[in-house]
């Protein structure tokens, strides 16, 4: 079964367990005499939109690129951190919509509680209770719930209906009856609550000046029992079964939002519970159960080296936890996920649980396509609509340069100006071209020509920025100032610095944006002078460098790291997501990548969850399944709370961030399987571990669908299904096979 189960109600938010449909999301704590469903709304944002660029970075960026090829890379950062930073320099944090507070009066006297809401107690403390189990059944999209106490026997379910818009909760009694009391809270951060009708309660507000306006309500449909709403709390007595229905609607989305979620919960509330749950678990599961995964590992659970590995029971399930957060998280009509995806408890969230554009934002898509949920990668592409405009403001009005930018981070209204005061990641330029490659990777695995017509403006302005950016240095063209995420260097006289000329990265990202923008160009038809002007700038992207450790160069100079296991290896960009560096094709390079691993992580890099999800792509990419296989055990041993969300360290804690989860999902898809326009490789990562098992529904550039089956770490077959006719060459070891596939008809390729 793929579950994820608890025999205790949540203590902690990280015991929780989540619901979504992209825009709403709830974390179901559970709970006996209380319990605590923590509320979200992807609109939720505090403030309203605003111009945060420095008036003063156009007048200063000359002096400041003096400065850096002069080598006085202290005078430069200064004068970044004066005349560059934004002004204000932050931008607009997400924040929780609040709480669903609920209480079951008629199940004895209750304990305060634990933390976060829950009654914090297990069944069975007075002798009277049966067993306590809650549980997400990821194949439905469920949470479910189900305990009996003092005379009734209780069973909940929970789910966040995308078809209806709407967070269900049904609780029925078994035996007995059920009498709950029901309120909607934000703390103290909203301007209404009360009695919307005779069975809904409703809480409003407005996310600052200019913010966004908002309303939740909660409808109550009861089978027997009495029903009244007394102040702001719904009150039910006695019931046979009880249908609660939430919704939010804000002013982001809906003119008149408040019309607009009465008619959610009207058409929710007359379809009734089982139409509703119906119509969730057909569209819920259509995207579910285009993919699975079988793994069987040695029965001892041992493997090559000291750590006992998780068994293949364990990959699966976390593997299907990773889109389940996503298809929960990003539907069409949604924003994207955020740094949390959806759930978030905190009006002041770590890093704003924003978009953060320099890795995690990039990361929460990278299994979308290959793991059968392109239709999730679509509100990646809504955004780049947001940010278009804002972008190419702050590209003229910074830089005095065309088209298209974006610093490293973003928020709902697209903001594209510098975030932060720190000069390892706010003066990096490249954030919107990183978002665009993901133009093209949608289009290599749906072959849509409309989606890439559509898109195609803003890939070229994305590319049009750099035209003017740009400067010549020793004959080549160089982004400046250039900053490595989030990295440090040292001088040769020992200072520190972080801003240069020209890092890796850079130059990685600029040559898959300028060779895939020509490649729409051809695929659309479309030739301007623009077109001949990116193929002279291509030729002059500094190459790929190997420094005197062996290890590939990170900046233009070869220095040393301030700190050598930093969590982000940026420059090895080339090697995933990017297949600039591939084993067979550059060797060197892929030894070099492989030797700047290395370093990191015997200096103990990989730290965070969502770095060490990065690492295990990096060795499925070198086909080291085993150090692949190291590393995810790592992820799942000190970077996974109990709920299987990813941690990441934080003060003296822990907070959850979704981009680990969904970079180990990606990650064992690239294990198993890799594509590029050229060739499909097959289980060109396998760890010994992994010793038999399938995965089927697995997508690979072109858009053929594989079914992949594997025995005592051998390859026994592979069948592929393409809508269209197609030739692919597909690779096992050193054996490669060119196939031709026709449409809608299953072949036998390996």
């Amino acid at each position: 079964m793929e579950t994820i189960f608890f025999d205790h109600p949540a203590v902690r938010w990280e015991e929780a367990l989540p619901v979504g449909n992209g825009r709403l999301g709830a974390m179901i704590f559970g709970g006996i005499r209380r319990e605590r469903l923590s509320l979200n709304q992807d609109s939720i944002w505090y403030g309203g939109p605003v111009d945060r660029v420095n008036p003063d970075a156009k007048g200063h960026l000359e002096e400041v690129r003096r400065l850096l090829l002069a080598g006085k890379i202290p005078e430069a950062e200064k004068l970044l951190s004066l005349a560059f930073s934004g002004t204000p320099q932050g931008e607009r944090p997400y924040q929780t919509l609040g709480d669903l507070e609920l209480s079951y009066p008629d199940t004895g006297e209750g304990a305060e509680g634990g933390e976060g809401g829950a009654d914090g107690g297990k069944p069975g403390e007075n002798g009277r209770e049966t067993p306590y189990r809650r549980e997400l059944n990821l194949r439905e999209g469920m949470v479910t719930e189900q305990y009996a106490l003092a005379g009734s026997r209780v069973r909940k379910e929970y789910f966040a209906s995308y078809p209806h818009g709407v967070i269900v909760l049904h609780l029925r009694a078994l035996e007995g009856s059920i009498s709950l009391e029901a309120r909607l809270g934000r703390r103290k951060f909203f301007d209404h609550s009360g009695k919307l009708d005779g069975e809904t309660i409703f809480m409003d507000g407005t996310l600052g000046t200019g913010g966004v306006s908002w309303m939740a309500a909660l409808r109550a449909r009861a089978k027997g029992g009495e029903q009244r709403v007394v102040g702001e709390h719904l009150v039910i007595r006695n019931a046979e079964e009880i249908v609660l229905y939430l919704g939010c609607e804000t002013s982001f989305y809906e003119k008149d939002f408040q019309a607009a979620l009465r008619a959610r919960l009207d058409a929710a509330s007359q379809a009734g519970y089982e139409e509703v749950k119906r119509r969730h678990l057909a569209d819920y599961q259509e995207l579910y159960r285009r993919v699975s995964l079988c793994i069987e590992t040695e029965e001892d659970g041992e493997r090559s080296g000291t750590e006992k590995s998780f068994d293949g029971s364990f990959v699966s399930l976390y593997f299907q936890f990773g889109r389940y957060l996503l298809l929960s998280s990003s539907r069409p009509g949604s924003l994207p996920a955020t740094l949390q995806g959806i759930w978030n408890d905190s009006m002041e969230p770590c890093w704003d649980s924003k978009y953060t554009i320099n890795i995690n934002t990039e990361m929460n898509y990278w299994p979308a396509e290959m793991c059968g949920l392109a239709e999730c990668h679509l509100p990646l592409f809504d955004h780049l609509f947001r940010m278009w405009e804002n972008g190419r403001h702050v590209a003229r009005e910074m830089y005095g340069c065309r088209g298209f930018v974006a610093h490293h981070n973003t928020d709902i209204w697209g903001d594209c100006a510098p975030q932060d005061i720190y000069v390892p990641a706010t003066y990096w330029v490249m954030g919107a071209a990183w978002l665009c490659t993901h133009i093209w990777r949608h289009y290599l695995y749906t072959l849509d020509l409309a989606f890439l017509k559509k898109m195609y403006p803003i890939l070229e302005d994305a590319v049009l920025f750099f035209h003017d950016f740009l400067i010549e240095v020793d004959g080549k063209l160089m982004t400046c100032p250039s900053v490595s995420p989030e990295n440090t260097y040292i001088l040769p006289d020992g200072a520190r610095g972080c801003v240069g000329v020209g890092a890796a990265m850079d130059n990685e990202i600029l040559r898959d944006l300028m060779e895939e923008y020509l490649k729409a160009s051809q695929l659309l038809g479309i030739h301007t002078d623009m077109e001949e002007e990116t193929k002279r700038i291509l030729e002059k992207i500094p190459k790929l460098s190997i420094g005197r450790h062996g290890r590939l160069m990170e900046w233009r100079e070869d220095y040393e790291e301030q700190e050598p296991g930093h969590r982000h290896i940026s420059h090895l960009y080339a090697l995933y997501p990017s297949g600039q560096i591939t084993p067979d094709k550059t060797p060197e390079l892929a030894e070099a990548a492989r030797k700047t691993l290395e370093r990191r992580l015997s200096c103990g890099g990989g730290h965070t969850g969502w770095s060490c999800a990065w690492i295990v792509n990096f060795y499925a990419r070198l086909g080291d399944g085993e150090r692949a296989l190291e590393n995810l055990n790592k992820l799942w041993r000190n970077s996974t709370f109990a709920n299987l969300m990813d941690n990441h360290p934080m003060g003296n804690g822990y907070v959850f961030q979704i981009d680990g989860n969904l970079g180990a999902a990606a990650a064992i898809a690239e294990m198993l399987v890799q594509s590029d326009e050229d060739r499909v490789k097959l289980l060109p990562a396998l760890p010994k571990y992994w010793r038999r098992g399938s995965i089927r529904g697995i997508v690979v550039a072109g858009g053929a669908v594989l079914d992949v089956d594997w025995q005592d770490g051998r390859l026994t077959e592979c069948t592929a299904l393409s809508s269209r006719d197609l030739e692919m060459t597909f690779q096992y070891g050193t054996e490669r096979r060119t196939c031709q596939l026709k449409a809608g008809k299953k072949s036998r390729v390996f």
